[in-house]
């Protein structure tokens, strides 16, 4: 792709990420409310959350994922959260996606504005055929919002990750091109 797409939904500007948005970035990977769920520990240092955006933003532009900054369509330099694909594998028409949201926007809806939107990105823009996502059996907040966006649970996978030093399982999920097709 040639440039950042920019997606908006009724409430929502999903745009790229900038190195505007580290502070924001910051703040909330810093709580272990957020990172309970996530590969990766609590931010300490500011620095961490400018390496996650270069991380993001060269993903793009290796042709190996995307992840949108989400902000709201009435301040769109605020970055509440963000949301994206990852795990892309392009011979198999298949990658995995991935959100996060600050705490203080939790049970608005957001994310689920947000993920809707980007799952006909990946189909018609992407060529997926695949999405999936694969969550902690404890994040009740991530089933609901699988659900809500038409993903099937597909099945637990034991110990499936090496995370923060431990084992933990992952449940998977997915929806299909022809699934969200036929809604």
């Amino acid at each position: 792709m040639d440039y950042f797409p920019e997606l908006q939904t009724e409430r929502l500007m999903l745009r790229q990420l900038t190195l505007q948005d580290a502070d924001a970035i910051f703040h909330y990977f810093s709580s272990d409310e957020v990172t309970r769920y996530y590969d990766l520990d609590s931010f300490t240092e500011r620095s961490q959350a400018v390496d996650i955006i270069q991380m993001w933003n060269d993903s793009f532009t290796l042709g190996l994922g995307i992840r949108w900054a989400i902000c709201l369509k009435e301040d769109p330099t605020v970055l509440i959260g963000t949301c994206g694909y990852h795990t892309w594998k392009k011979e198999h028409c298949k990658a995995e996606i991935g959100y996060e949201l600050t705490p203080e926007r939790w049970n608005h809806g957001i994310m689920t504005e947000a993920v809707a939107a980007i799952i006909p990105y990946g189909f018609e823009v992407l060529g997926l055929n695949r999405i999936e996502a694969l969550i902690d059996p404890s994040n009740e907040g991530s089933r609901r919002l699988l659900l809500k966006n038409g993903l099937t649970e597909e099945g637990l996978l034991r110990d499936y990750y090496l995370e923060k030093g431990q084992f933990v399982d992952a449940v998977v999920f997915s929806i299909l091109k022809r699934e969200h097709v036929a809604k």
